[in-house]
C-alpha cells in the first residue's frame, strides 16, 4: 500500500494516539498490519489542578474511556510481546522491555503513514493471565501493550502539544 507523503518531522510530531477517531467500521486487511475512568492513576486526572495542562488530560480521559468502551469493535488489536528465559524480574526492567518498545513506536509510526490509526494502551495487563490463555501465548511470552489499529476518520492531525524543552531538559543532574 502507497504511503502519505510525510516528511519525518510531520511523521513524528502528528502521530498521536487515535481513540475516538477509530473507523471502527472500516477492516484493516491483515496484510497491512503485517507490513510493517474513573481511578486514581486515570489520565483524566493527571494535573487535573494545572488550569493549563488538567482540560488536556480531561480530553485524554475522555478518549480513553470511549476507547475501552468500543475496543471490542476493533478491527485488529496488536498485542507486542517479548520471550524470556524465565519470570520477570523485580526493579529496572528497562534492559527486557527496550527491544520491544521502539518496535511498536516504528510499527505505530509505519501504521500513521497508511492512515492507521493506534494508540498505545496497557490496561488489558491488569488481565495479563486471563489475555495470555485467551491468545494461548507460551510460558516466557509477556505482553508489552495492546494497541488496536483502525483507518481514522477525519484529515487533520496537529503537532502534540508538548511541555517546553527547557522545562524537561537537564543537563548533568536533575
Amino acid at each position: 500500500m502507497d504511503t502519505l507523503p510525510l516528511s519525518p518531522d510531520e511523521l513524528l510530531t502528528t502521530t498521536r494516539a487515535v481513540r475516538k477517531r477509530l473507523d471502527l467500521t472500516r477492516p484493516v486487511p491483515l496484510d497491512l498490519v503485517r507490513e510493517y475512568l474513573d481511578s486514581e492513576s486515570s489520565a483524566a486526572r493527571l494535573f487535573e489542578d494545572d488550569e493549563q495542562r488538567g482540560p488536556v488530560q480531561q480530553r485524554v480521559g475522555s478518549s480513553v474511556a470511549w476507547l475501552g468502551e468500543h475496543m471490542g469493535e476493533v478491527p485488529a488489536l496488536l498485542v507486542p510481546c517479548l520471550r524470556t528465559s524465565g519470570p520477570l524480574g523485580a526493579g529496572n526492567q528497562a534492559d527486557v522491555w527496550g527491544s520491544l518498545l521502539p518496535a511498536v513506536w516504528s510499527f505505530m509510526l509505519a501504521a500513521r503513514a497508511r492512515e492507521l490509526g493506534t494508540a498505545w494502551t496497557t490496561l488489558h495487563l491488569s488481565y495479563e493471565q486471563e489475555a495470555s490463555e485467551i491468545l494461548g501465548l507460551p510460558e516466557g511470552v509477556w505482553q508489552g501493550a495492546l494497541v488496536p489499529v483502525a483507518y481514522y476518520t477525519g484529515e487533520t492531525f496537529r503537532p502534540a502539544p508538548r511541555e517546553p524543552l527547557d522545562t524537561v531538559l537537564h543537563l548533568d543532574r536533575w
